[in-house]
C-alpha cells in the first residue's frame, strides 16, 4: 500500500496547531473545550488542505518536476511525479479538507455566537487557496512569505484567543503572535534555499530568488532575530514570563542552521539538516512559550 503521508506533510502540522493552542491558553485558565476542539479541527484541515493545494499547484506549474528526488522537507511530496497519486486526487482532497474546515468553523460560530468567525475563515481560505493556485499565486510573486507569516502567526494565535474571549482585534494577542509568525516564516525561507534553482527556472519569485541563495543566510538570521526580539518585547510588556527566556537556548542551533545555509546553499542533501533544525526551533520555542503561558 502506498504511503500517502508525504502528500499531507503531517509533520508540519505542529507549525499550525502549537500557535493555536498557545493563543487559546493566552486567553486565560478557563478553556472552552468544545470550541477549542472545533478550532483544532479547522486548523488542521485548513493546513493539510493548503499543503495538498500547494503540491497540486507546484506540479501544474512544473516546479516540482525540475528535481524528482524526494527530500522530505522541501521540493514537494513527489507522489504526483512518481505516479503514486494524481493531480486530481490532490485537488479534490484539498477541497474536501477546506470544506471540513468551513463546517467546523460554522459549528464553532454557532456555539460561541460569533458569526464573524466565518468571515475570518473565508479570508483564510482565500489566502490558503491563492497561496500557490492561480490566478493570484501569491507564493510566485514575492508574497508567499508574508502570507505564511500572517497565517501561522496572527491568524492562529489571535484566532485561538478570539474563540476563547470573543475579543478581536487585540494588541496583546497580536504581539504574542509575532514570534510564531517569524519562526514559521523562517521554516519556509530555509526550505526555499534548496528550491531556489527550480523556483527561478519556473518563474516562481521567492525571497531567496530575490536575494540570491548565497546571501540567503542573512535574511534567515534576520527572520529568526525578529522572532526572538518579539519574545523580548512580550516579556517587557508582561505578556510572557521568565520561562520564555529558555527559548534563547535555541540560538545555538539557529547559528548552526545559518552557517549550513551560508556554506552549503547549493547542496540539497546537506540543507535537509538546516530545514530540520529550523523546524525544531519553531516547535521547541512554541512548546516553551506554551509552558510559560500555562505556568504564568
Amino acid at each position: 500500500m502506498p504511503d500517502f503521508q508525504p502528500g499531507f506533510e503531517v509533520a508540519f502540522c505542529f507549525g499550525s496547531i502549537l500557535p493555536f493552542v498557545f493563543g487559546s491558553l493566552a486567553a486565560g485558565d478557563d478553556i472552552k473545550l468544545i470550541p477549542f476542539l472545533l478550532g483544532c479541527i479547522a486548523v488542521l484541515a485548513m493546513h493539510l488542505g493548503a499543503n495538498l493545494m500547494n503540491d497540486y499547484s507546484d506540479s501544474k506549474s512544473g516546479v516540482d518536476w525540475k528535481d524528482r528526488k524526494f527530500y522530505g522537507y522541501f521540493g514537494g511530496s513527489k507522489l504526483i511525479q512518481e505516479s503514486v497519486l494524481s493531480e486530481s486526487f490532490y485537488l479534490k482532497s484539498s477541497i474536501l479538507l477546506f470544506v471540513l474546515a468551513f463546517l467546523s468553523v460554522t459549528a464553532l460560530s454557532f456555539l460561541i455566537r460569533e458569526w464573524s468567525a466565518i468571515l475570518f475563515l473565508i479570508i483564510i481560505l482565500f489566502l490558503g487557496f491563492s497561496y500557490s493556485h492561480k490566478p493570484f499565486q501569491f507564493s510566485y510573486h514575492y508574497l508567499g512569505e508574508l502570507i505564511i507569516f500572517l497565517l501561522f502567526g496572527p491568524a492562529l494565535v489571535m484566532g485561538g484567543y478570539f474563540i476563547q474571549t470573543g475579543v478581536f482585534p487585540d494588541v496583546k494577542s497580536f504581539l504574542l503572535s509575532l514570534p510564531f509568525g517569524f519562526f514559521t516564516t523562517a521554516i519556509l525561507f530555509s526550505n526555499e534555499v534548496p528550491d531556489c534553482s527550480s523556483d527561478s527556472s519556473c518563474g516562481k519569485k521567492t525571497w531567496v530568488v530575490a536575494v540570491g541563495p548565497e546571501k540567503s543566510f542573512i535574511l534567515y538570521i534576520l527572520l529568526e532575530a525578529c522572532a526572538f526580539f518579539s519574545i523580548i518585547v512580550n516579556i517587557y510588556r508582561g505578556y510572557l514570563g521568565v520561562i520564555s527566556v529558555f527559548s534563547f537556548l535555541l540560538l545555538w542551533p539557529l547559528i548552526r542552521a545559518a552557517l549550513m545555509i551560508k556554506y552549503n546553499y547549493s547542496n540539497k542533501d546537506l540543507l535537509i539538516t538546516s530545514s530540520k533544525i529550523t523546524i525544531g526551533i519553531q516547535a521547541l520555542a512554541s512548546l516553551i512559550l506554551i509552558v510559560d503561558k500555562v505556568l504564568l
